[in-house]
């Protein structure tokens, strides 16, 4: 299992590209099964989820081309509508592709999927949605089966908001019979920039971007070329990499559009930031200050951008109270970052982290994604060497993250 070594106590400068978005990418990839013509999507990271679900689809009859990051789809010889477990058992997107196999093929049979151990992320938003418009739906054996001539237009309200809800439900209401309406609906700019793409393909959607998304069926949609918007997770997770270093870099092919919260508290926390019309800078200073957060929905702040802000906040000066209420078990990270030297005192779904003077490298164990993204930024920040186990997780969703890090100064390989 690969490690990720790191020499601490150095800056980052320099300057380094932003890879496409892996929450947008992965639904826009399932896209692809409501239509018959090739889809051809840009801007693709090669992740290990995008790689798993690009041999998902190719199982289901998908003909799958790649060529660096230009990917093109073609389901027009989509046969089997199931994802099996053994597929879909490291990612919880692999949900996804139930709402367009029952639109397009009027049948679904989708294991109950996997991913990080962050908390409970339950599907029944999902099936619930579906079932007013049409479907019968069992859960049976881990499989969600699901059934439907024709989906019909509905008046769906999620009781949370929940992303990949309002996705599966958006791509399924393309093609049903009649109108759609979706209250309470997640407003993410990854689901914008999935209604953009369903709309090149010939989809009518209004409303993305707001809390309710309506959608008026039609009999097919088309193929279409879509570039994939920046990842704005990866570019706040560099900002906190230089702002704990106290470093200086500049971040490429991305936006500032989608980050504004997250600007804002690196702002507060004493670092100077311009934005370009498609790159980023930050300045950090000598010592950060400590900042408070309150994850919520978009556009509050990210829950997937806060253990990054926990690391920073272990080497800021004075105290920051960081509350959690996306996900009950997204503070695994707080134990392993105590091992670093940091200070941190954790009551339910809040987090006490009181700035240290100096973090010091350990051997610390990655439990997700966005923990391990803060424990290689604690890592960049203290003094001697850090070794991050299990960074399978990494690979999930930062595309080069040794390469890039390098680029920037950093002192980072890999190891067996």
């Amino acid at each position: 299992m690969d490690k990720l070594l790191i020499e601490g106590g150095l800056p980052l400068r320099g300057e380094t590209a932003i890879s496409g978005a892996k929450n947008a990418a992965l639904p826009m990839l399932t896209a692809a099964l409501l239509t018959a013509e090739p889809v051809t999507f840009t801007n693709v990271p090669d992740l290990n989820d995008i790689g798993t679900m690009l041999r998902l689809l190719a199982q289901m009859g998908v003909v799958v081309e790649r060529q660096g990051d230009t990917v093109t789809l073609d389901a027009a010889g989509l046969d089997q509508p199931v994802a099996p477990y053994e597929m879909v058992k490291t990612m919880r997107a692999s949900i996804l592709v139930l709402g367009p196999l029952v639109a397009r093929m009027g049948e679904a049979r989708v294991s109950l999927p996997g991913g990080c151990a962050i908390g409970a992320r339950p599907v029944d938003q999902h099936i619930k949605g579906l079932t007013a418009m049409g479907a019968h739906i069992a859960v049976e054996q881990g499989y969600v089966h699901a059934k439907c001539a024709r989906l019909n237009g509905a008046r769906l309200f999620t009781d949370m908001v929940t992303v990949t809800g309002t996705e599966n439900l958006m791509m399924a209401a393309c093609l049903a019979a009649g109108d759609t309406v979706i209250e309470n609906a997640a407003r993410e700019p990854e689901v914008v920039d999935l209604a953009n793409c369903l709309v090149a393909m010939g989809a009518q959607i209004s409303g993305a971007g707001t809390d309710v998304i309506r959608i008026r069926g039609v009999e097919r949609l088309h193929g279409a070329v879509h570039r994939i918007m920046p990842d704005r997770i990866e570019t706040g997770t560099y900002l906190c990499a230089a702002a704990a270093t106290g470093g200086e870099i500049r971040l490429t092919g991305t936006s500032a559009a989608y980050l504004d919260v997250v600007v804002d508290k690196l702002m507060d926390a004493g670092c100077e930031i311009a934005t370009e019309r498609d790159a980023i800078r930050l300045k950090a200073p000598q010592r950060l200050t400590a900042v408070s957060i309150r994850t919520a929905p978009y556009p509050a702040f990210p829950t997937d951008m806060q253990a990054q802000f926990m690391a920073i906040n272990a080497v800021a000066d004075g105290t920051a109270i960081i509350r959690e209420t996306i996900f009950e078990n997204r503070f695994m990270h707080a134990v392993e970052l105590i091992r670093l030297g940091a200070d941190i005192r954790i009551d339910g779904n809040t987090a006490f982290v009181k700035g240290v003077g100096q973090l010091n490298g350990a051997t610390v164990m990655a439990t997700d994604l966005r923990a391990s993204a803060g424990l290689v930024i604690a890592g960049l920040a203290a003094r001697g060497e850090t070794l991050v186990d299990r960074i399978y997780h990494l690979d999930r969703g930062y595309e080069s993250l040794e390469r890039k890090l390098a680029a920037l100064g950093a002192r980072v390989r890999r190891v067996k």
